[in-house]
C-alpha cells in the first residue's frame, strides 16, 4: 500500500511544479526523531509527503476520522517581488486561503516566498525582498513569524541556494511532523474513547475495526511495521475475547452478524497487500467469521513479511486454523459438512506458497520445522475430505458422495486472478484431488510422504510414525494390507517403547486384522495372545481373541509363542531358602505366575529347562557354596525369593516388555593382603551389556515385528527340566510347585520356561533376573575353635571340635588321632558327649565320646554320623607358661614385610604375649595329617627392678594381670638359681619385706608388687640368677585349691654392687643464713668410692697408673630440667678417681635459684669416661684442652679434667665417644653405670630459698 501524508499546495502552481521533483526527492533523505506521548520510546523516521493542489474539498469535515485523506500541512507558494502585484492579487489570494483554513479549523500552514535573481534584473523599481517578506509577515504572521520562509534561487547550485534549501526542508519536516503527531494523538484519543464504549448497546466491532485499522495504515505509511502489527494483534485479541465470552454465555449483539451460515470457503488470500473485497464486507458489517479472520490474518502476514519474519507467519497460521475451527463451534455457526476442511486445506497451501515466494529453497529446507505443521494439517484435512467424498472406499464414491463433492467445490467460488496462471495453486490441487480416486491417492500420498520426510529431517520420529499409521489406515481401507503392515509395525514399536498403552492396544488390533488378511498365522496368534491379555479391551473382545488361540491349538502344526503374552512371572521361592543343597537333598521351587488370559486355561505341561555347569558347584565346600548369588540381585530377597519386576521381559504382557532391565549391582571391595583392611570400595554393574545396547534400530531377535516381544524359541527336550503337568491356570495369580533335580554336583540355571496349550507353546526364552541353585559335594572338614574370645595359657581352656562330614559317612571305629606335646597336654574326663546336627542345623541326637590318651597320642573315637551332617564336641587343653620372658619371633612375609596379625587375634593393646601351639591330627577320611594352630595368651606380665639404700640392696617384682579375667594369687617366692658346682653367695633366702596377706585377688589390669632384701657373705657377685614363682587360679573356679596353677618368672641381675656414692650440699652466700632468689649459692658435690672393684669389674673399667697410683676417670654433669636453678660457670667436667675404697673427690660450683620456696636439688649425673686409646694426630686446640680442678688433691695435670665447652662442642653428653671425629682428634666415649652402681644421697632433698628483698622505690604519678 502506497500511502503518504497529504500536503496541499496553494498559490503559484507553476512555481510549485518547477520545484516538486527536487522537493519530493530531498524531503525523505534526512531522518527525524519522532517523540510520542505516554512514555513511548522515540523513533527515527523518514518523512514522505503527497503534494496535491489545494482544494476546499480536501479539508476534513466534522466527524471524519480518516487519517489517510487528512491534509497534515498547507503551503502557499509565491515568487512575488513587486509591491503592486502583491497588493493587487497575491495578498487577496493569501487572505482567501487563510480564511478557508480558518473556517475548517486547520492551523498547520506555511508560506514560502521564492526569490529569483532573474526577476530582480527585470524589475528595476522593485523594493528589496525583505520588504515583501516583511509585509507578508506583518499581514499574516504577526505571532508566528516562523510560518513564513524564504527560498532563494532553489534551482541554482550555489552555496547560498543550498543553505536556503536545507533550511526550508528542515522547517518543512518539523512542521509536518508536529502536525502529524498532534493529529495522530487526537486520533488515538478518539479511538480509545470509542473502544471504551464497547459495552454500550449500539457499539459495533466492525466500525471500531475500521478506525483502528486506519491507525495501522498510518504506521505502515510511516514504515513502522511493528506498531502497525500491534494494532492488528489488538484487534485479534479483542475479537477472540468476545468469542470466548460468547461461548461462556456472555454474548454481544454485534456478534450476530458473524453467526450467519458460511456460504463461501475459498481460504486465505495472501497474495494481495489488502483484500479490498473482504474489507468492504467488514466495513458494511456483512462479513462472516471466516471473512474477518482471513482478512485480519492477511494483513498480519503482509506486515510480518515486511519485518522479515516469515517463519512466524507459519506459526500464526497454524494457530489461526485451529482457533477458527473452535470459534465456529463456540458461535454455533452452520457450516456445510466438509466446507471447513476445504477452507483449512486451501489456507495451509496458500500460506506455504506465500512463504515459498519470499524464501529460497535452502532457507525452506533449513526451516522445515516451521512449515511441517501446515503440511501435516493439510494432509489430515485432505484425508478427511477423501473419506467424506467416498474416495477411499474400495468400491469408489457413490452418487451421494459425488453430489457432496459438487457442493463443496461450488463453495470455493471462482479462482482468484492471482492464481489463474499457476499450475500448482491450492484451488487447482483441491479440485483435482476431489475429481477422481486416482488423483486423490496421488495428492494424499504426496502430502503424507512430504510431511514424513520433514519430520524425519528434524528428528521428530514420533510424528513421522503417526503419519505412517494414518497411511496404514488408508491402505487398509483400500484393501492393501501388505503396504499397511510396515507402517503399523513401525508405529507399534514406537508406542511400546514409550509406554502408550491405549495406542498399543489400538494399533495391535489393526495389526491383527492386517496379519489375518496376509495369512501370517504365527504372528496373528502372537498378536491375538497379546490382545487376549490386554486389560484395555472389553471382556468380550479379550474372549474373542482367546478363542482364536484355542481354535488353532487343536490344529497342526505346533507353534511357539512368547510367554509374555500369556502369563507374567511374579516371584520364585526356594525351599530351603539358601538354594544351596548337597547331592541328593530335597529342593523345591515355588513359582508364582499371573495368568493374563480372561478365562481359566488348561495347561498340559509347564516346564523349565535347566543349564548345568560345574563352574559354580562341584566339590567345593559348604563355606563357598553358601555364598550364592541367588536372592542377591536387584530383585532378590534374603530368604531365597527372587522377584520378577514389571519392567523385565518376563512381566511384559503389553508395554512392559520393552522397558530396559533393572540395574544388577554388586559391591566390590579391595582389601590389603597383609591386615585385610579396606583400601577401596565400588559398585559393579553385571548386566551393563543389556543396558548399553543400541535401541530403535532395525529388527533384531529381541524385538520382532510381531508386536515387539522377545522371540519364542522351541524348548530343547533333551535338557534337564523342571516339569508340572495338567495345571489349570486361573485368571490372576497362581502357584506352581516344582521339585528340582539334585543328583549331580554343580550349578543349575533356569534358562527357559514353556507352557503347552494344545499345539500352542508359550515360551519364555530368557529368564531375568538370573535364577539358579547349587548342588555341592563337600569334602569332610575339621575345625577347632575356642569357646572364649582368648585362650589363656597356664589354666585349662575348652576348645570346640567341629567335623563337617560332607560326602563321607563316619563309621563305627573311626577315630581322630591327636599328637601330644609337652607344652600343651589334652585334658579329658570320663564323661564326654558329641552332638550331631543336620545340614540345616537341626539337632539329630547326642552320642557318648570315648577319649583314650597315651604318651604320644590321644585317640578320640567318633560316633557313627551320616553324610552331610555336623559332629560337635568339646575338650579341655592346657598350655604351659614358659619360665623365661617369651619373645615371639617377628614373622615376615615373602616380600620382607612384617606380618600383622588380624585384630581378633592381636592383643598388642593389652600387652598380652601370645603363644602359638600346633596340633597334628590324623583323620579317618584322609591319608594326610591336618595341622591346626591354637593361639594362647599369657595372662600376666612380670618385670623386675633393683633398688639401693647405701650398701643395702632390694629386689622388686611387679606382676600385672593383663587379661580380662580376675585371679587369686598365692605363695609368691623369690629364689636364687645356682649350679651344683657353685655355692650360693647369699647367706640365706631372700627376706620378704611386704606385709600383704596371701592369697589375694588380682583384678583385670591390676598390679601386685613384691619386695625382697638381699644379704651376702663376702661380696655381691657380678651376675645373679633369680626365679620368681607364684600360684594363681581364676576367681570363677569352683574348687580354688585344685585349680591353682604355677607361674614362674626367671631373670638375671648384672653388676648390682654399689661402686660410688654421690652427695651434694647447697650453701648460701657468705653472710646469709638462707639462700635467696637471684643470689649466687655454692654447690659442693662429693664423689666417694665405696669399694675396690672385683676382677671382673676391673676388667670393664679403664684405669691408668701414675707413680704407682691407679686411677679411673669419671665425668659429672649438673643439670636442672625443672628450670629452678641456673648453673653459673661450667656445669660438667672430668675427674680422676683413685681405685681405692673411700676415695673422695669434691667439686664446687655456683648456682643461682630462680624461684623462692623449697626447691629440689639439681640433678647430678655421673658417667664412665673412657678416653680413646689412639694418639692424637694433631695438637688439640684451646677448646679441647683439659682444665685443672684446684679443689681436687689427686688431680695431676691438665689432661685429667676436660672443659664443658670441649665436651658439648662434640655433641650431647651421651653421644661423646660415638666414634665420630672432629678436626682429626680421637673422640672419647661415655658409658652410663648400671642401675644400683651409683647411690645418690641427695636425691629427693630440698633447700629453702627466700625471696629477695626489694629496696627499690617506684614513683607513680596519677592525673
Amino acid at each position: 500500500m502506497e500511502n503518504k501524508p497529504i500536503v496541499t499546495c496553494a498559490g503559484d502552481q507553476s512555481l510549485f511544479t518547477s520545484l516538486y521533483t527536487s522537493l519530493a526527492q530531498q524531503l525523505p533523505k534526512e531522518p527525524m526523531e519522532w517523540r510520542r506521548s505516554y512514555g513511548r520510546a522515540p523513533k527515527m523516521i523518514h518523512l514522505e509527503a503527497n503534494f496535491v493542489q489545494f482544494k476546499e474539498e480536501l479539508l476534513p469535515k466534522d466527524g471524519n476520522r480518516a487519517l489517510l485523506t487528512f491534509p497534515f500541512l498547507h503551503i502557499y507558494w509565491t515568487d512575488c517581488c513587486d509591491t503592486e502585484m502583491y497588493k493587487v492579487s497575491v495578498k487577496d489570494g493569501m487572505l482567501r486561503w487563510q480564511s478557508t483554513l480558518r473556517l475548517h479549523g486547520s492551523v498547520d500552514w506555511l508560506i514560502v516566498v521564492v526569490e529569483s535573481e532573474a526577476k530582480k534584473k527585470n524589475k528595476t523599481n522593485i523594493l528589496p525582498r525583505t520588504s515583501i517578506v516583511d509585509k507578508i509577515r506583518n499581514d499574516f504572521c504577526n505571532k508566528q513569524s516562523d510560518r513564513c520562509v524564504v527560498l532563494s534561487d532553489p534551482l541554482k547550485e550555489s552555496s547560498r541556494s543550498q543553505d536556503s534549501w536545507n533550511s526550508f526542508l528542515t522547517k518543512l519536516r518539523t512542521l509536518l511532523l508536529m502536525s502529524f503527531t498532534k493529529n495522530l494523538g487526537r486520533f488515538e484519543d478518539d479511538m480509545r474513547t470509542l473502544r471504551e464504549k464497547r459495552t454500550e448497546p449500539g457499539w459495533s466491532f466492525c466500525d471500531y475495526f475500521m478506525v483502528q485499522e486506519e491507525l495501522a495504515f498510518v504506521f505502515e505509511m510511516l514504515q513502522q511495521f511493528e506498531d502497525a502489527l500491534v494494532q492488528y494483534d489488538e484487534l485479534d485479541a479483542l475479537f477472540t475475547q468476545y468469542v470466548l465470552n460468547f461461548g461462556a454465555g456472555d454474548g454481544a449483539n454485534w456478534l450476530g452478524s458473524f453467526c450467519a451460515t458460511v456460504k463461501r470457503w475459498s481460504g486465505l488470500l495472501l497474495r494481495r497487500p489488502i483484500d479490498m473485497e473482504k474489507r468492504e464486507l467488514i466495513q458494511r458489517g456483512e462479513a462472516s467469521l471466516l471473512d474477518l479472520r482471513s482478512y485480519l490474518f492477511s494483513r498480519q502476514c503482509t506486515l510480518l513479511i515486511f519485518l522479515q519474519r516469515p517463519w512466524e507467519v507459519t506459526q500464526r497460521a497454524l494457530e489461526l486454523l485451529h482457533n477458527c475451527v473452535q470459534e465456529l463451534r463456540l458461535l454455533e455457526v452452520s457450516v456445510v459438512q466438509g466446507a471447513l476442511d476445504c477452507w483449512v486445506f486451501l489456507s495451509c497451501l496458500e500460506v506455504l506458497h506465500r512463504i515459498e515466494g519470499c524464501c529460497d529453497r535452502a532457507q525452506l529446507e533449513a526451516n522445515c520445522s516451521h512449515t511441517v505443521g501446515l503440511w501435516t494439517y493439510a494432509t489430515e484435512k485432505l484425508k478427511s475430505l477423501g473419506y467424506l467424498c467416498g474416495l477411499v472406499a474400495e468400491k469408489g464414491p457413490t452418487s451421494e458422495d459425488l453430489n457432496r463433492t459438487v457442493d463443496l467445490l461450488a463453495g470455493l467460488g471462482e479462482e482468484r486472478p492471482e492464481t489463474v496462471n499457476s499450475l500448482q495453486s491450492p484451488y487447482k490441487k483441491l479440485n483435482e484431488a476431489l475429481s477422481s480416486v486416482e488423483a486423490f491417492e496421488k495428492h494424499y500420498l504426496e502430502l503424507s510422504h512430504a510431511a514424513m520426510e520433514m519430520y524425519r529431517a528434524i528428528g521428530r520420529m514420533r510424528s513421522s510414525r503417526l503419519i505412517g499409521k494414518s497411511l496404514a489406515e488408508f491402505y487398509m481401507k483400500k484393501g492393501d494390507p501388505e503396504r499397511a503392515e510396515g507402517f503399523l509395525d513401525d508405529s507399534l514399536r514406537s508406542y511400546v517403547a514409550e509406554g502408550w498403552s491405549l495406542q498399543v492396544t489400538h494399533t495391535r488390533k489393526q495389526m491383527a486384522e492386517c496379519q489375518k488378511l496376509l495369512q501370517q498365522t504365527e504372528d496373528y496368534l502372537q498378536t491375538s495372545a497379546l490382545l487376549a491379555g490386554d486389560a484395555n479391551l472389553t471382556e468380550e473382545e479379550r474372549k474373542h481373541f482367546y478363542q482364536v488361540i484355542l481354535t488353532f491349538a487343536s490344529q497342526a502344526p505346533t507353534v511357539a509363542l512368547s510367554m509374555a503374552a500369556f502369563a507374567q512371572l511374579r516371584q520364585m521361592q526356594f525351599s530351603p531358602p539358601g538354594a544351596v543343597v548337597h547331592v541328593g537333598a530335597a529342593l523345591q521351587l515355588e513359582l508364582r505366575v499371573r495368568c493374563l488370559m480372561p478365562v481359566a486355561v488348561q495347561v498340559e505341561q509347564l516346564a523349565a529347562t535347566l543349564h548345568f555347569s560345574l563352574e559354580q558347584g562341584g566339590a567345593r565346600g559348604r563355606a563357598g557354596g553358601t555364598q550364592r548369588r541367588t536372592g542377591q540381585g536387584p530383585q532378590g530377597q534374603g530368604d531365597g525369593v527372587v522377584l520378577f519386576p514389571q519392567g523385565s521381559p518376563l512381566a511384559g504382557a503389553g508395554m512392559g516388555a520393552s522397558l530396559p532391565p533393572a540395574l544388577e549391582l554388586y559391591e566390590m571391595q579391595d582389601r590389603s593382603p597383609s591386615d585385610s583392611s579396606l583400601n577401596s570400595t565400588g559398585v559393579v554393574c553385571k548386566n551393563m551389556h543389556l543396558l548399553l545396547r543400541r535401541h530403535d534400530s532395525s529388527a533384531s531377535l529381541d524385538t520382532p515385528t510381531a508386536g515387539a516381544l522377545p522371540a519364542a524359541v522351541a524348548v530343547d527336550d533333551g535338557a534337564q527340566m523342571l516339569r508340572a503337568r495338567d495345571i489349570t491356570l486361573q485368571p490372576g495369580d497362581n502357584s506352581i510347585l516344582f521339585t528340582a533335580p539334585t543328583g549331580e554336583p554343580g550349578s543349575y540355571t533356569l534358562r527357559q520356561l514353556c507352557g503347552s496349550v494344545g499345539r500352542v507353546q508359550f515360551v519364555q526364552s530368557h529368564i531375568y533376573p538370573v535364577v539358579q541353585y547349587e548342588v555341592y559335594s563337600q569334602e569332610p572338614q575339621l575345625t577347632i575353635e575356642p569357646l572364649s574370645d582368648n585362650l589363656l595359657a597356664g589354666i585349662p581352656q575348652k576348645v570346640k571340635f567341629t567335623i563337617a562330614t560332607g560326602h563321607y559317612s563316619v563309621k563305627k571305629g573311626d577315630a581322630l588321632q591327636l599328637s601330644n606335646t609337652d607344652s600343651m597336654p589334652i585334658l579329658h574326663s570320663s564323661c564326654c558327649s558329641a552332638t550331631i546336627l543336620s545340614s540345616t542345623g537341626e539337632l539329630v541326637g547326642e552320642r557318648a565320646l570315648s577319649v583314650q590318651s597315651s604318651e604320644k597320642v590321644t585317640s578320640i573315637s567318633l560316633p557313627p554320623t551320616p553324610p552331610y551332617h555336623t559332629l560337635e564336641f568339646q575338650l579341655e587343653v592346657l598350655c604351659h607358661i614358659p619360665p623365661t620372658p617369651f619373645k615371639p619371633d617377628i614373622e615376615r612375609l615373602t616380600n620382607g614385610e612384617v606380618r600383622h596379625r588380624p585384630k581378633n587375634h592381636s592383643q598388642a593393646d593389652s600387652g598380652m604375649i601370645h603363644i602359638d601351639q600346633k596340633v597334628s591330627i590324623d583323620c579317618p577320611w584322609s591319608i594326610y595329617s591336618t595341622l591346626i594352630s591354637l593361639t594362647f595368651y599369657v595372662p600376666f606380665k612380670a618385670k623386675h627392678s633393683i633398688l639401693s639404700a647405701g650398701k643395702r640392696k632390694y629386689i622388686q617384682v611387679c606382676l600385672q594381670n593383663v587379661s580380662d579375667t580376675n585371679f587369686h594369687l598365692a605363695d609368691p617366692v623369690l629364689t636364687e638359681l645356682t649350679d651344683r658346682a657353685h655355692t650360693s653367695s647369699l647367706t640365706r633366702s631372700l627376706t620378704h619385706l611386704f606385709g600383704s596377706s596371701f592369697p589375694q585377688t588380682v583384678c583385670s589390669q591390676q598390679s601386685v608388687f613384691c619386695l625382697w632384701e638381699m644379704r651376702w657373705v663376702k661380696h655381691l657377685p657380678l651376675c645373679l640368677q633369680c626365679a620368681f614363682s607364684a600360684s594363681f587360679a581364676p576367681v570363677s573356679a569352683s574348687d580354688a585349691h585344685t585349680a591353682f596353677k604355677p607361674y614362674r618368672y626367671e631373670f638375671q641381675l648384672d653388676r648390682v654392687s654399689t661402686l660410688y656414692s654421690l652427695k651434694a650440699e647447697i650453701l648460701p652466700s657468705s653472710g646469709d643464713q638462707h639462700c635467696r632468689t637471684g643470689a649466687l649459692c655454692g654447690l659442693e658435690v662429693s664423689i666417694t668410692r665405696q669399694a675396690e672393684p672385683s676382677e671382673t669389674e676391673g676388667e670393664e673399667e679403664e684405669s691408668t697408673e701414675i707413680e704407682g697410683l691407679r686411677t679411673t676417670k669419671l665425668m659429672y654433669e649438673v643439670v636442672d630440667n625443672s628450670s629452678n636453678w641456673a648453673v653459673c660457670g661450667k656445669s660438667s667436667g672430668v675427674v680422676s678417681m683413685p681405685v681405692a675404697a673411700s676415695a673422695t673427690h669434691r667439686v664446687q660450683m655456683e648456682v643461682m635459684p630462680l624461684f623462692a620456696g623449697h626447691l629440689p636439688f639439681p640433678d647430678i649425673k655421673v658417667f664412665k669416661y673412657l678416653p680413646h686409646s689412639a694418639v692424637p694426630a694433631i695438637q688439640p686446640d684451646t677448646d679441647s684442652c683439659l682444665e685443672n680442678d684446684t679443689m681436687s688433691l689427686l688431680d695431676k695435670g691438665l689432661d685429667d679434667q676436660g672443659d664443658t665447652a670441649s665436651i658439648r662442642s662434640r655433641g650431647s653428653i651421651h653421644s661423646v665417644g660415638s666414634g665420630e671425629q672432629q678436626r682429626g682428634l680421637p673422640m672419647p666415649r661415655l658409658e652410663p653405670f648400671s642401675p644400683g652402681q651409683v647411690f645418690y644421697w641427695s636425691q629427693g632433698r630440698q633447700v629453702l630459698v627466700l625471696p629477695v628483698t626489694d629496696d627499690h622505690v617506684m614513683e607513680v604519678n596519677v592525673t
